[in-house]
């Protein structure tokens, strides 16, 4: 009866409120120890955050506390490392690309006759 009964059910973007990803706690975490810069320059710290996410896998959770229960020690030292090493690449690759677009206009500003 339950699989043949049609549910006339919203949701709506609240109803999944608490519904998030587990790494971008510990994403946010990493940047603020390896980079104080992400305290007071926001948009560095979305852009590294938005970098270092994409280059891990989501997981998807509706509390922390049921990550640190279901995993092992082991895992979570892996997460803990897979997610440093994603945030110092990040934070390099975006200081790169800060710096070649600094570059790019200090270039643009000299080429001026």
């Amino acid at each position: 009866m339950l699989l043949t009964r049609r549910r006339n059910i919203a949701f709506t973007a609240q109803d999944t409120g608490t519904v998030h990803n587990y790494y971008e706690r510990l994403v946010a975490e990493a940047i603020v120890k390896l980079d104080p810069r992400a305290n007071t320059d926001y948009d560095f710290m979305d852009d590294v955050s938005c970098v270092a996410l994409n280059h891990l896998p989501p997981r998807y959770i509706r509390h922390d506390v049921d990550m640190s229960f279901y995993l092992s020690p082991i895992e979570l030292d892996e997460i803990n490392k897979k997610v440093n090493k994603a945030v110092k690449n990040a934070i390099t690759f975006v200081k790169k690309r800060e710096q070649d677009k600094k570059d790019l206009l200090d270039d643009e500003g000299g080429l001026e006759h």
